[in-house]
């Protein structure tokens, strides 16, 4: 959720936002969010513990750094 904190009179600045500016808002940090990787690591926990319950699951640290060296060794449609 977009967070926007709060104005000088202590009221969440959020609540004077117009619901369709703060939908498009949300929409548009989770494309941001998408379009980085950020929900990649979420995403393989969960994928993870749903088709490998009981096994431990990589840390943050060691999924990226296999993230990184699998994406070196198949580029797909990078060009460098």
């Amino acid at each position: 959720m977009v967070r926007f904190g709060r104005d000088q009179g202590g009221r969440a600045v959020q609540d004077r936002v117009p619901g369709p500016v703060r939908r498009a808002l949300r929409r548009l940090v989770a494309v941001v969010h998408d379009l980085t990787g950020e929900g990649a690591y979420l995403l393989y926990c969960e994928h993870h513990k749903r088709t490998h319950p009981g096994q431990p699951v990589l840390s943050e640290r060691d999924f990226w750094r296999e993230r990184y060296l699998e994406q070196g060794h198949d580029p797909g449609s990078r060009c460098c």
